[in-house]
């Protein structure tokens, strides 16, 4: 997964456009093959399977709904460029979130104390939303989603990340994650942050973005470096 991030702008820079829909769906698969193996080695099967489906499916959900309504987002549709698509739905949207979700998960559990309380859930769905501060410029940018009406964002809704907060906020209420193997999650969202910081500052040409999402992720990176978290928070 890191290296394929990395490739992504030499790939782009030697082969064109087409290396970047494959680095795109590349990087996620390889993050989630990462995230599944390391929570599949905290939780076993019938647990993972227990968290993973329902956040899978509350995601797609949401994500229809979204894009149906106009609600809790803002007004958007999917392009044709990310494939294959249920409902208007790309596939890679909810493995996005479990992409990245877990990640979130851990940085909630570290600053709340493994307590699975509203703090919890909380400090979790907007450790999850500081993502979308990079994330949604650069697929705008990229084609694989566009606003219909604008936003003050970037030309995104501000409407969009409270739903990305609520949505979270909703699934990890839902799942209930059990204990959360921290570190190997954090490190996760730690490269993220770096990588996306870095990328969009420097070859992707998004200051902006770049700049917000590094105090919005590096916020919950800071604290949790203070902190220094134990290897499993039993969340009770």
């Amino acid at each position: 997964w890191l290296l394929t991030m990395i490739a992504i702008p030499i790939l782009l820079w030697l082969i064109g456009e087409p290396a970047l829909w494959w680095g795109v769906n590349l990087s996620v698969l390889f993050l989630v093959i990462a995230v599944l193996a390391i929570v599949h080695k905290a939780w076993g099967t019938h647990r993972t399977t227990a968290v993973v489906l329902p956040l899978l499916g509350v995601a797609w959900l949401l994500e229809w709904v979204g894009h149906t309504t106009g609600y809790p987002f803002g007004t958007y549709q999917y392009t044709a460029a990310l494939q294959p698509q249920i409902g208007g739905v790309p596939l890679l949207i909810p493995l996005a979130w479990l992409m990245m979700l877990p990640s979130a998960w851990a940085v909630g559990a570290s600053l709340s104390g493994g307590q699975r309380g509203w703090r919890f859930v909380l400090i979790s769905a907007a450790a999850f939303t500081a993502w979308d501060f990079f994330l949604d410029p650069q697929m705008v940018a990229w084609g694989y989603w566009q606003w219909l009406e604008g936003g003050g964002y970037f030309g995104i809704p501000w409407l969009n990340f409270a739903g990305w907060f609520l949505g979270a906020a909703l699934i990890t209420t839902l799942v209930r994650p059990p204990a959360v193997p921290v570190v190997p999650l954090l490190m996760i969202y730690i490269l993220t942050w770096l990588l996306q910081s870095i990328g969009q500052a420097l070859f992707w040409a998004m200051p902006g973005p770049a700049l917000v999402g590094f105090f919005a992720m590096g916020s919950f990176v800071f604290l949790i470096t203070v902190l220094r978290p134990s290897p499993t928070y039993p969340i009770r």
